[in-house]
C-alpha cells in the first residue's frame, strides 16, 4: 500500500525513508476539476488539484497518494491520484451536440467539467438532454469518450428533468417486460392453501393511517380489548415474501433497486404496480395476506407478550393523518363507528406513553422542520410549506418502532425477549446507528458555549442524548437553534444495515431492524424471509452473504436519498426563478471557504452568498470559531446570524441559488 522514496543527505548518509501512504477511494469531482477522494472508514477526504487527477472523473474508484497531511499550516490533507482503478458506471447528463458525424455531450454539471465525445445515438437530436457513460480517456486527448445510454427528452420539460435526475444516479424509471410479465402472472385470488398456517385476524377491528395522497397501504393496526383489562395490538405488514420468491425476476429487480425512490412529483417503486398498489396494499374491505407482530399490552403501555407470524386481515377503515388527528383532537365523525373512534384514541394513549419512555431512555429528539414542495399536475412547483408532525403520525411511528425493535430482539435473544443477546445468535439484518463522532460533538458543545448555552456534561451515550435534547430545548425560539440542529445532525453517524448488531443510538434501542415496509425497502423483505425461516426452526443464514447484502442495501438507500434531495433542490430553484430581485429575511445556515449559506423565511430555501459579492471587506473562513470574518473591519458572520438577502440568480442545471447580502439584522 505504501510507496517509499529514498535519498542521501549532503554528508553522504542515507535520508530517513519517507513513507507516502496510499489508499483506495471514490473520486468526488468539482466543476473546477479538482477532486476530493473519499476513503471508506476515514472522516476526512483527500484533496487533489486538477493537474494531479490523472483523468479520474466523478464516481471513479481510484488509488490516491497522500503527499501532505493536515497540519497547523495545511488546513486539509492533499495528494495526487496514482491510478484510476475502475470507471464509474453511473451516467453523466448533458445536452447532445453534433458536428458532422461526431457527437458530443455538453456538460453543465457540478461534478463534471469535461464534455464527452460520443457516437451520435439513433433517435438523438441536437439539443436533446441525454445520459452518457464514460468509457475511457486517451492520454493526451482533451476530452473523455463514451456512449449515450438514454435519450431523456427536451430540456426544461418536467419528465425530462426528473428522468435526468434518476439517470444521473443510475436509477431506473421503468420495469423491464420480464418483470412486468412475471407480476401480471401472480394470481389475484387468495386460496385455502395460501391461508394455511396463518392466524386469522379478519374479524378483529383493523385500520390503516397514511398520508392523504398515499396509493399503497402496507401497514395496518388491529385493536382488541381483553377480559383482563389488557389490550391486544397487532401490527400487520403486507406479506410481500408470499408473492416475491428468492431468485425470481421481481426479486432480482427489487434487490437491485434496493428501495423505492420518492422524487418531488412521483414515486419510482421498488415493486411493480400490481404488487405495491393492489396485491400488497391493505385496502379497506379486502382480504389481505400479512406478516404480523402482535402484542399484549397493559394500559400503561408495558408489553407483556409478543407473537410473530403470518396472518390474514381485512382492514375496516382507511384514515388519512388529518382525519385521524381530528378524532384525536375530540371530533366524533358520524360516519365512523364508535368502537373505531375509541380504538384510535386508546391506541394514541399507548403511543404517547411509549414515546415518552423512549425519550426518557435516551432517544435523540431532532425537531427540525421538514419542508415540502407542492407541485401542480404538470410538475410545476406552486408552493413550499412545512410538514407538520402530530399525534396521528406519532401513533403510527411508535407502533412501527415497537414492531421493528421487538422482531430484532426476538431473533437476537433466541426468542427469549429478555434483552440478552444469545451467545450464538442467528444471522439477521439489523438497522444500526453508531454513537456520534466525539470531535464533532465537542465542536457542537463549543459552539453552544460560545453563545452562552450551558450543555450538560455527559459520561455516556444516554447522558449525551439527554444533553443534546436539553441543548435544543434551551435554544428553542433563539436565532442559534437552526445552527445547533444542523451541527447536531452532522455529528451523528449514518444509520445503515448490518448483521453486526451494535444497536441504534438515535432511537436508544439495543435491538432494531426494518420489518414494517417490504413494499418499499428490500431489507424488510430479507427480514421477513429470515424471520419466517427462524420461526419454523430453520438454521442460521450465512453471515457473510447477508453482510454483503446489507452493504448493497445501504448503498442503494444512500443513492436514492441523494436523488430525492436533488429533485427537491431542482424544484426549489424552479420555484425561485420568478423571484429574482426579491428580498427575504433569513439566517446563516452554513459557512464555507467560498461563502455563507442562508436559509430564507418562511420556506427555508437555502442559497449562497459568495464572499466576493459582499462589499466593503474581504472575508475569510475561520473554521475554528465557526465564522467568516472581515480582514479590515473584523466584522464576523456566524451560524444562526439573522440577515436579509436579495435573490440574485438561479441555475436549474446545477440546482443552485445565488443570494446577495442586503443587510445584517
Amino acid at each position: 500500500m505504501s510507496k517509499r522514496r529514498n535519498g542521501r543527505n549532503k554528508g553522504g548518509s542515507k535520508k530517513k525513508k519517507r513513507v507516502i501512504p496510499e489508499y483506495v477511494g471514490k473520486a468526488l469531482m468539482s466543476r473546477e476539476g479538482f477532486v476530493f477522494v473519499r476513503i471508506e472508514g476515514q472522516d476526512e477526504d483527500v484533496y487533489v488539484k486538477a493537474s494531479k487527477t490523472r483523468g479520474a472523473l466523478h464516481g471513479d474508484t481510484v488509488r490516491v497518494a497522500v503527499t501532505q497531511e493536515k497540519t497547523g499550516a495545511a488546513k486539509r490533507r492533499s495528494g495526487e491520484i496514482i491510478a484510476v482503478l475502475e470507471r464509474s458506471d453511473r451516467p453523466f447528463v448533458g445536452i447532445l451536440h453534433t458536428v458532422g458525424a461526431q457527437g458530443w455531450v455538453l456538460m453543465s454539471s457540478k461534478t463534471m467539467p469535461y464534455d464527452i465525445q460520443v457516437p451520435i445515438p439513433e433517435g438523438g437530436e441536437r439539443g436533446m438532454k441525454v445520459a452518457a457513460v464514460v468509457d475511457g480517456w486517451n492520454r493526451g486527448e482533451p476530452n473523455p469518450y463514451g456512449h449515450v445510454t438514454d435519450i431523456l427528452g427536451m430540456p426544461g420539460e418536467n419528465d425530462t428533468e426528473m428522468h435526468a435526475i434518476l439517470a444521473e444516479f443510475g436509477l431506473p424509471y421503468r420495469f423491464e417486460k420480464a418483470v412486468e410479465d412475471e407480476a401480471a402472472a401472480i394470481p389475484d385470488k387468495i386460496t385455502d392453501r395460501d391461508r394455511a398456517h396463518r392466524r386469522d385476524f379478519r374479524k378483529v377491528l383493523t385500520f390503516t393511517i397514511d398520508p392523504a395522497d398515499a396509493k399503497d397501504f402496507d401497514d395496518a393496526i388491529s385493536y382488541s380489548e381483553l377480559e383482563d383489562g389488557n389490550i391486544e395490538v397487532g401490527v400487520h405488514i403486507a406479506d410481500v415474501s408470499h408473492y416475491v420468491t428468492p431468485g425470481s425476476e421481481i426479486d432480482r429487480e427489487a434487490r437491485e433497486r434496493g428501495t423505492s425512490v420518492y422524487l418531488v412529483d412521483r414515486t419510482v417503486p421498488m415493486l411493480p404496480e400490481k404488487l405495491c398498489n393492489r396485491l400488497c396494499s391493505l385496502r379497506p374491505g379486502e382480504e389481505k395476506l400479512t406478516f404480523s407482530a402482535v402484542f399484549i399490552i397493559t394500559p400503561e403501555a408495558k408489553v407483556l407478550k409478543s407473537w410473530f407470524g403470518r396472518s390474514e386481515i381485512v382492514s375496516d377503515h382507511r384514515f388519512d393523518y388529518d382525519q385521524a388527528q381530528a378524532i384525536l383532537m375530540g371530533e366524533d365523525p358520524a360516519d365512523i363507528p364508535e368502537a373505531t373512534v375509541h380504538a384510535l384514541r386508546s391506541l394514541n394513549g399507548l403511543a404517547l406513553k411509549l414515546r415518552k419512555r423512549r425519550f426518557a431512555a435516551g432517544a435523540v429528539n431532532f425537531d427540525r422542520p421538514e419542508m415540502v414542495v407542492e407541485v401542480d399536475e404538470k410538475g410545476k412547483p406552486v408552493g413550499v410549506h412545512q410538514k407538520l408532525s402530530c399525534e396521528a403520525n406519532w401513533l403510527i411511528e411508535e407502533f412501527m418502532l415497537l414492531a421493528n425493535r421487538s422482531v430484532a430482539e426476538y431473533v437476537a435473544t433466541g426468542g427469549k425477549m429478555n434483552g440478552r443477546v444469545q451467545a450464538k445468535a442467528k444471522t439477521f439484518v439489523y438497522r444500526v446507528h453508531d454513537v456520534p463522532n466525539p470531535d464533532k460533538i465537542e465542536g457542537l458543545m463549543d459552539f453552544a458555549r460560545f453563545f452562552g448555552f450551558k450543555p450538560k456534561p455527559a459520561e455516556n451515550g444516554r447522558e449525551l442524548a439527554k444533553s443534546i435534547n436539553g441543548l435544543m430545548a434551551d435554544a428553542k425560539g433563539k436565532p442559534q437553534l437552526a445552527a445547533i440542529q444542523i451541527l447536531a445532525l452532522r455529528s451523528m453517524a449514518k444509520a445503515c444495515y448490518s448483521t453486526d448488531n451494535i444497536g441504534h443510538y438515535g432511537l436508544a434501542f439495543k435491538f432494531y431492524t426494518h420489518f414494517t415496509s417490504p413494499i418499499r425497502r428490500y431489507p424488510d423483505l430479507m427480514v421477513h424471509r429470515l424471520l419466517a425461516s427462524y420461526l419454523e426452526g430453520g438454521a442460521s443464514a450465512p453471515a457473510d452473504v447477508f453482510e454483503k447484502e446489507c452493504r448493497h442495501a445501504s448503498e442503494r438507500e444512500s443513492i436514492a436519498a441523494e436523488a430525492e434531495r436533488d429533485s427537491i433542490k431542482y424544484k426549489l430553484v424552479e420555484f425561485m426563478e420568478d423571484k429574482i430581485g426579491q428580498e427575504f429575511d433569513g439566517h446563516i445556515s452554513g459557512i464555507t471557504e467560498w461563502g455563507i449559506y442562508v436559509e430564507i423565511e418562511p420556506t427555508k430555501i437555502e442559497g449562497m452568498v459568495p464572499y466576493r459579492t459582499i462589499r466593503g471587506d474581504f472575508y475569510v473562513f475561520d473554521e475554528t470559531h465557526y465564522r467568516a470574518f472581515g480582514r479590515r473591519s473584523h466584522h464576523s458572520f456566524r451560524l444562526g446570524d439573522p440577515v436579509r438577502i436579495r435573490v440574485k440568480g438561479t441555475s436549474l442545471e446545477q440546482k443552485l441559488l445565488d443570494y446577495e447580502l442586503v443587510e445584517n439584522l
